[in-house]
Formats: structure tokens, sequence, C-alpha cells
């Protein structure tokens, strides 16, 4: 009777570290995803810096073959919710952006999406010595004149 007390009481705490690991924010993993291009950042800030620098430069690389005409000036900072899986899987959950941008501009999301859809390598975030599934909010400034 008391071993089964015990079985149970084991595989309970696995669901529980089981569920615990599937997702974290930013802020509470040990490393950050990141690409090869910054294995020689070194310190927990600068590689984040790093990691969503690289995203920003093929993000604006990209979106700069777009020819985008708009009727009046868009100067907006849309916040792109991203997860990446603990394989370095890259998704785009949502995408949130002003109103007078979506009217102004309504293929930014597929844009956005598809200038982030060959991205190099990514290595995940680790929790605990394991890859771990991360969501971050990531700002992207557009300005069309």
């Amino acid at each position: 009777m008391s071993c089964d007390y015990f079985n149970k009481k084991k595989v309970y705490s696995e669901d529980l570290l089981e569920n615990e690991l599937e997702m974290f924010t930013w802020n509470e993993v040990d490393e950050y995803p990141t690409f090869s291009s910054c294995d020689s950042t070194t310190g927990k800030e600068n590689k984040k810096q790093c990691f969503e620098n690289t995203l920003r430069d093929i993000l604006n690389t990209n979106l700069s073959q777009y020819h985008i005409i708009v009727s009046e000036a868009i100067e907006d900072t849309v916040q792109l919710k991203i997860t990446i899986d603990k394989e370095g899987n890259f998704s785009i959950n949502s995408i949130e952006s002003d109103p007078l941008t979506k009217q102004e501009i309504p293929q930014l999301d597929s844009l956005l999406r598809r200038s982030l859809d060959s991205l190099p390598k990514i290595f995940p975030a680790i929790k605990r010595s394991q890859q771990v599934t991360t969501q971050f909010s990531l700002p992207v400034i557009i300005k069309i004149e």
C-alpha cells in the first residue's frame, strides 16, 4: 500500500515539472535563445540584445525589399509576440499595431511574417540545463513617410 503512494507521488511531481518546463517568458530563462552569430557575445543581457538586434536586422533587410506606399506618414511601434519552441522553431503568435497602421498597410502582418520565415538556425532558450520553449515580445519600429 505505501509503495503505491510513493509511485503516485513521483509521477505527480514529474507531471508538474513537465508542465513547468513547457513555456517560459524572456525573464525566466537561464540563457536566451540565440543565433550562432551571437556566440562570441558574453553576458546574458548582451546575448539577448544580440538576438533581438539580429532579428530586427533580418526583418529590416527583408522589409526594405517591399515598396510600401502609404497615403499618410506612419510611425508606429509594432509588437510581435513570438514563440521559440524547445527545438528552436520560430513562430509569430500575434502582431499588435496601431489601427492607422493596419489601415494604411493592410498587408503588414503578412509582410512581417514573410520577412521572418527563413531565419538562420535558432538555438532555444535554456532553463535548468534543459532546452525550453519561450515566449516574448519584440518591438519593431515601422516608419514610412
